[in-house]
């Protein structure tokens, strides 16, 4: 299934499998304690070393609430080391995240895990959150069930119409579920910043006089963004000061091995992993970028070997036992377009590696074989002769000054890691 775009302005949010199914909204609570956090409040106040993994979207990646609680749990604990692991992305959900969950968090050993994807997640269906937020806790509790995890519900315009009526939005509903059913904490700072609005000290977004001139923001009142989504200083502050307290509440939890209950859902997506990309997956011109310069230099924290291909007809093919497969690779103003088969039947229309928001590089993942049999399937991609249509991005730039028309012209394609629910499978 073609992902489908949900845009709120500066932010992209992809996923596979949309849908506006609802659900019984849950009552909004500031925090749920829940099983607590006692594993990693034993360490800290024993003064061992802490690290706290940020596991989230752009929202988590922005120099705001992440900084903030770091420096908070450095200032209350100052005689013990309390790193960070930065592992958010933008624009990304749970969807992704729970294929690089272990790549980019658990190797990396963390205490304590801050789980933010409730507002990239708005658009997936409850099912699809389920599947991989639950991936996500199984693989944690598997790899070290002394791994404290807590949810975090940020905010977007919007998401006040459920939470001035004592409600949790659909995506934080959909967490709390999982939340309830695996003892995990959660904190709600989206239900703090519609309370500050209701009150009168906050505005979501700059009000504007008639020519659309932003006004001068009153006095003692804070203003949270300036898009609805993405806050300003005011508003991580806000976030901050609910997890302070959270954490605060939190401080005389009781160390324990969390468990690993029955599913919640039967087929969540705990098999969710990333496999390099082989030499031998390959034909036609390809070439590894170096991590040094360019695209490899600037992805590689995240894709540490890069492929890329600029030549119509390379394939990538590969063989995998398993449920579904997609490709974490690179959407970009150069982006081509390629077509999939798989076991032996293709789809003629081709999948383009540009979009309307491609006027630079960013991570993206590409669907290319879901809801199989639980079986050796095999997946080919092959670069398209033609360029995708650029109109939606090309006719606003080209107004601008200094416009590159060649920044807009090429058929790249460029991949990281296949993206399996399943595994490799290897020769014939």
């Amino acid at each position: 299934m073609q992902a489908k775009l949900i845009f709120i302005p500066c932010l992209v949010f992809c996923f596979e499998g949309f849908s506006e199914q609802s659900i019984e909204l849950v009552p909004a609570k500031l925090c749920h304690q829940r099983n607590g956090l006692g594993n990693v409040f034993a360490k800290l106040k024993g003064g061992k070393d802490v690290s706290i993994a940020y596991f989230g979207g752009s929202i988590t990646a922005q120099a705001g609430w992440r900084v903030k609680t770091l420096k908070w749990f450095q200032n209350r604990y100052p005689d013990v080391k309390v790193s960070e692991i930065n592992a958010a992305i933008g624009g990304t959900g749970s969807g992704l995240g729970v294929y690089r969950f272990h790549q980019d968090v658990l190797q990396h050993k963390p205490d304590l895990i801050f789980v933010e994807f409730s507002v990239n997640d708005g658009g997936a269906s409850p099912e699809n959150i389920w599947r991989g937020m639950e991936g996500i806790i199984r693989q944690a509790w598997k790899t070290d069930p002394t791994i404290d995890i807590c949810y975090v519900y940020t905010f977007r315009v919007n998401y006040e119409k459920d939470l001035d009526r004592g409600l949790c939005p659909r995506a934080a509903s959909a967490d709390e579920m999982l939340a309830e059913h695996y003892g995990i904490p959660s904190i709600n700072m989206a239900m703090k910043t519609a309370e500050h609005a209701r009150n009168g000290k906050l505005l979501y977004v700059p009000a504007k006089d008639e020519n659309g001139k932003e006004k001068p923001t009153p006095k003692d009142v804070i203003l949270f963004s300036r898009d609805g989504v993405h806050p300003l200083d005011g508003g991580h502050t806000v976030y901050t000061d609910v997890i302070a307290d959270a954490m605060i509440a939190m401080e005389d939890s009781k160390p324990l091995k969390h468990e690993i209950k029955k599913p919640y859902i039967a087929d969540n997506w705990e098999r969710a992993n990333l496999v390099p990309l082989s030499k031998d997956m390959m034909s036609g011109e390809w070439q590894k970028l170096g991590a040094k310069k360019g695209l490899g230099r600037r992805f590689r924290n995240r894709l540490p070997e890069l492929w890329e291909t600029t030549k119509p007809g390379s394939k990538l093919t590969f063989k995998f036992k398993g449920t579904k497969a997609s490709l974490y690779d690179i959407l970009g103003p150069d982006g081509g377009q390629v077509i999939i088969s798989v076991d032996g039947k293709t789809n003629p229309k081709p999948r383009p590696r540009f979009d309307r928001y491609c006027r630079y590089h960013r991570l993206a993942s590409l669907g290319v074989a879901s809801k199989l049999t639980d079986k050796i399937h095999e997946v080919s991609v092959e670069l398209h002769p033609d360029q995708p249509d650029r109109s939606s991005v090309v006719n606003k730039e080209k107004l601008k000054p200094n416009f590159n028309p060649g920044k807009y012209d090429g058929t790249g394609f460029r991949v990281g890691f296949l993206m399996l629910l399943g595994d490799l499978v290897n020769g014939d």
